[in-house]
């Protein structure tokens, strides 16, 4: 039985990023498109994000510009994709704080939010530092995390200090500290309930960029000796996101396209999807017994 439906909802995208910020050592290798999305997790009497893009506004309309996005769209407008809207939805879980991820915050009144205690909590910390360290916010809106703090006055923010086991039922939260981020959080669905899932997938934010990180440069899966390849934008070290990389994988059997990485344009190549009327993709995962397709 499956108790949760997931989509993965595009909101905009980068015609041409550059591999190697998506894999490892892939320096001269040209270009790929980036789509920006969030997923969308529904059942159980629950609606719940996985991120929620960014606000094309202030200073995270100037970093939108400057990598180059284009045809970004409200969650408003989305969310009607699968005929729903940013007030139905209750839970959100940033995986972290980079301005794609964390930007939307306002526009999900009802909900309450799940992030990693370390993860707002070190961004506040390199808001402090000095210009000459600035390299570390270039992906973050400095805005971002002070509505992050806001959130907290308002009692709609739920900091967690690593794994939380069912944060809604059958819906695990995991970290991966020092990695893409601070503390990059990735949300695993155990669809069938059971502790031990047989129907598990994960949504691994950023840890994960595209099939090759987790299937190798070859974009294969080999089941027996898979080689990981990291990503190539990070804050903290490989080591940390090929652990974290196990780690998700050993949750879903090592069935590598149970790892959902929510900026592969491919995904349309594994899942059905289709192109709605604002040319944004939707992709659909997996759907609840009770569930009627988005995309058909």
């Amino acid at each position: 039985m499956s108790q949760y439906s997931i989509w993965i909802l595009e909101y905009s995208y980068v015609t041409k990023y550059h591999k190697s910020g998506v894999l490892y050592g892939a320096h001269n290798q040209g270009y790929v498109k980036l789509p920006y999305c969030y997923a969308l997790i529904k059942g159980n009497g629950h609606v719940a994000m996985v991120d929620v893009g960014y606000n094309d506004k202030d200073y995270g309309k100037h970093l939108g510009d400057k990598f180059g996005v284009e045809n970004w769209r409200s969650p408003k407008e989305v969310l009607a994709g699968v005929g729903l809207t940013p007030e139905e939805v209750d839970t959100v879980f940033i995986t972290h704080a980079h301005f794609d991820h964390f930007g939307n915050v306002e526009d999900f009144p009802k909900a309450k939010f799940y992030i990693q205690e370390r993860e707002i909590a070190k961004w506040t910390w390199a808001m402090s530092l000095p210009d000459r360290l600035r390299w570390m916010m270039v992906a973050v809106d400095p805005g971002d995390i002070i509505r992050g703090v806001d959130l907290a006055r308002q009692k709609r923010l739920i900091c967690v200090d690593g794994t939380v086991e069912n944060a809604l039922p059958g819906i695990d939260l995991h970290v991966a500290y020092d990695s893409h981020t601070f503390a990059s959080m990735w949300v695993n669905v155990r669809n069938d309930g059971k502790a031990r899932s047989s129907d598990a997938w994960v949504l691994a934010g950023d840890l994960v960029y595209v099939f090759e990180n987790v299937e190798g440069p070859g974009g294969v899966v080999d089941v027996d000796t898979p080689m990981y390849v990291p990503v190539g934008l990070a804050l903290g070290s490989q080591q940390n996101l090929l652990m974290a990389t196990e780690a998700m994988m050993k949750q879903v059997g090592y069935e590598a396209q149970r790892v959902i990485p929510v900026h592969e344009e491919r995904l349309k190549d594994r899942f059905p999807s289709r192109i709605t009327k604002d040319g944004l993709r939707i992709s659909e995962i997996c759907l609840a017994d009770s569930e009627t397709s988005k995309v058909r």
